[in-house]
């Protein structure tokens, strides 16, 4: 299990070079965000967090989605500080010894970070900034579990 908080961009391919290597291992599944640009008119997302305490939040969510669905493996890393359009933001990887298990597992731990991680996101535009707040969509998606 790796869980990665940096400011520094991450290389999916090598990540995901030696992800999942178990015998056991009979679905890896990966899913990497990026920073969408809804309006065109962003120039930059920020996201600020508190080390130690969003570290021990992602801790609690892998050891439960590992126990829930069996998983062989396991990666989240998220990216902090300033952040262009359409660059890479965040991934999750899960290995399982079968795909359903693999998609609900990386499913379940993207809704976690979309809802519950703890960061905080500004969007900064030419002409102001504002503060990100929580979407219902994102909320709704996460009490499915």
């Amino acid at each position: 299990m790796r869980l990665i908080v940096q400011d520094t961009p991450f290389d999916l391919a090598a990540e995901l070079e030696t992800f999942g290597q178990d015998s056991l291992t009979g679905a890896v599944v990966s899913f990497t965000g990026r920073v969408r640009d809804d309006t065109g008119t962003l120039e930059a997302l920020e996201l600020e967090h508190y080390p130690g305490m969003t570290e021990r939040a992602f801790a609690q969510i892998a050891e439960t989605a590992q126990r829930r669905w069996q998983l062989t493996d396991l990666t989240i890393i998220h990216r902090v500080g300033r952040l262009a359009p359409g660059e890479p933001i965040m991934m999750v990887a899960t290995a399982s010894p079968h795909r359903k298990a693999a998609f609900e597992a990386a499913e379940y731990l993207m809704d976690f970070l979309k809802s519950r991680a703890p960061f905080w996101k500004k969007e900064h535009f030419s002409d102001h900034s504002k503060w990100v707040s929580a979407k219902q969509n994102d909320e709704d998606a996460l009490s499915r579990w």
